[in-house]
């Protein structure tokens, strides 16, 4: 079976605030969109942020590898030669990191690069790169 695009919705509390965090800062190409919703090419995913004056967004971590990662979180597997380059150009759009990028696991199976940040409703995103992407599932 061949691997298809997701649909994720996800809640903002500001649709104009994240609208420009998307489409500025993370530069995704929008889609269709109302005074409710807008979506998004995520990585040749659909990703929609969708008004809730209400969110309050991330509140809970668990700890991986010495680190409070935030729960719940999304994001995509990037490649492995693309990563560094990714998270310089966040780093440089002012970003603050949750965690900031470093090499997980180093020398063992799944080891890979991670990053996380928050969107401005609080959402946390995770971006990582896996060194053979044959190990995505390995333990």
């Amino acid at each position: 079976m061949s691997l298809q695009p997701f649909h994720l919705a996800i809640p903002v509390n500001n649709l104009s605030e994240a609208r420009s965090f998307y489409t500025n800062i993370l530069a995704f190409e929008e889609g269709r969109s109302s005074d409710h919703w807008v979506d998004y090419n995520f990585f040749g995913h659909q990703l929609v942020i969708h008004l809730d004056p209400n969110h309050k967004g991330v509140m809970v971590a668990n700890a991986v590898d010495g680190k409070d990662v935030p729960v719940p979180h999304f994001g995509v597997v990037l490649e492995w030669s693309d990563f560094d380059a990714f998270a310089d150009r966040i780093r440089q759009k002012g970003i603050n990191f949750i965690i900031e990028p470093y090499l997980r696991f180093e020398g063992l199976p799944g080891e890979q690069k991670t990053l996380f940040f928050k969107d401005p409703s609080g959402n946390a995103l995770e971006f990582k790169s896996f060194k053979h992407l044959s190990a995505l599932f390995a333990t």
